[in-house]
This record gives C-alpha cells, structure tokens and sequence, in this order.
C-alpha cells in the first residue's frame, strides 16, 4: 500500500484522464483504462500532464528568466537540464517501465 489520500489520487487520476491518458466509466461496471495503448504513453506524458511544465525555478517558468553579470547564461543551462530530462522521460514508456526493462542508457550513465 502506498498510502495515497483518496483526494489526492482523485485530483491526479482527472489531469490523467483530461490529458487522455486514462478514460473513466461510471457504473457498477466502471472504472479507470488507459487512454492509448501503454507503448505509446511516456513518462514524459504523465509529468507534464500531472505538473505541466518539467522544470521551474521558485514557481516561475524558465521562459523569461533572467539573471544579471556573470550568472547571465544560467536560463541556457536550465533549458539544457530541462531538454535532458524530457528525453529520458520521453524514451520511457509504461509498457518499458512495467515490463522491467531499464530504459535506454539510464543503467549504464553514471554521474560525473
């Protein structure tokens, strides 16, 4: 058991289920399916359907950031850090991660 509060799984399964990864039946016979096939639904799907944007600093998009003097390059270096993790979120998908299989290069890249 993870021990999730219904409210919370209840708001997380209706951003699931408006990004149409999920679709609901009500009824005796109802419940919750996937959208689309899990081939075809990423990690990258379920985050930003979930948070929206992948990466923010203090709440605020990175479109717009600004800094000044020599921390001016920073906001390239949030899109590179951003730009990374959409392409290991978005090489894995749900059949991958339940079938066990690591997803590409994720076990063999160490930290530097």
């Amino acid at each position: 058991s993870q021990e999730i509060p219904f409210r919370f799984l209840k708001s997380v399964v209706g951003e699931l289920r408006r990004a149409g990864l999920v679709r609901s039946q009500r009824g005796c016979e109802g419940g919750y399916w996937l959208g689309r096939p899990a081939e075809e639904i990423t990690l990258l799907d379920v985050a930003r359907a979930v948070d929206g944007e992948l990466i923010t600093l203090r709440g605020a998009p990175l479109d717009g950031l600004d800094y000044p003097g020599p921390a001016a390059g920073l906001p390239g270096v949030w899109r590179e850090v951003e730009a990374g993790a959409a392409a290991v979120l978005g090489g894995v998908t749900l059949r991958s991660l339940l079938s066990g299989a690591a997803p590409g290069g994720l076990a063999r890249t160490g930290a530097a």
